[in-house]
């Protein structure tokens, strides 16, 4: 579905530094194994705050895996001072690249880094305020507004991809779009019309997303998708190829399939696979 480079392939076939140091100096736990990513990050450091020793555990995607292995060579050696300098860029950079949907699995090994040093010096990091827009995975205004502007992200596939907001249920999607908008100075852009749709513009949306931007994607790995039937909000498809027989083929329903046609068509659609 997704092009890696050779060294994140390198660093998901044989990840480094997998485990967890028994007496760490610090820890760092981010993410939710239910919101499909988690990684906890301890380490080691000596009496002059060099980091000796970093291992992680990861749940999660090939990204994932190969941006936390990736993190724990980047600060082994290094300063807890030059550590804490370390961002997604620089973890992303180290990779050759990640494709933009996978950029959240980089700010996730950051923000992981940035509890485990906080452990370490005592500190404590006070729960999130703000306004949450992505209930699914916790995010709030204030962090979209910032990925937005120091990241030059222009689309809510871009935020997705950045932060995971609004790669759940869709919900928020318009929100989204408005802080874009705000942010990037296109409040006078015309927005999403939430005027109801016709089944038959339903379908034809519905058709030209998938042939624009799923099935390129599925084909990338093998794989197809057919549509079957709209009835109502509720979209039934066929998966073909590669993707009829994956194990992954529910999640690519759900967190592909259904969340860019609820980006794409209506923030209320929900795909289901024919059982015919």
């Amino acid at each position: 579905m997704w092009e890696y480079t050779d060294k994140v392939r390198e660093h998901f076939i044989n990840p480094r530094n997998v485990g967890e140091i028994q007496t760490p100096s610090g820890t760092g736990d981010v993410g939710s194994i239910t919101c499909g990513d988690a990684l906890k990050l301890t380490l080691d450091i000596d009496s002059n705050n060099i980091i000796k020793d970093a291992k992680f555990k990861t749940f999660g995607c090939a990204s994932a895996i190969a941006s936390s292995s990736a993190l724990t060579e980047m600060i082994i050696g290094k300063s807890v001072e030059e550590a804490e300098k370390i961002t997604n860029d620089d973890i992303v950079d180290f990779l050759g690249g990640l494709p933009k949907e996978k950029i959240h699995c980089s700010v996730m090994g950051q923000e992981a880094l940035q509890k485990a040093i906080a452990d370490f010096k005592g500190i404590e990091i006070v729960e999130k305020e703000g306004n949450i827009v992505c209930h699914c995975f916790d995010i709030t205004e204030d962090e979209i507004r910032h990925a937005v502007a120091e990241h030059s992200l222009g689309s809510i596939d871009d935020v997705t991809g950045f932060l995971k907001a609004g790669g759940g249920c869709g919900q928020c999607h318009d929100e989204i779009q408005e802080i874009i908008d705000e942010v990037r100075g296109d409040s006078s852009k015309q927005k999403k019309s939430s005027s109801k749709l016709t089944n038959l513009q339903k379908i034809k949306k519905i058709e030209q997303a998938l042939e624009d931007d799923i099935k390129p994607a599925l084909k990338k790995d093998g794989g197809n998708i057919e549509l079957v039937d709209v009835d109502g909000n509720k979209v039934v498809v066929r998966l073909q190829g590669a993707c009829a027989t994956c194990v992954k083929s529910k999640e690519t329903l759900k967190n592909h399939v259904e969340a860019k046609l609820r980006q794409k068509v209506a923030h209320d659609l929900v795909v289901e696979e024919s059982l015919l």
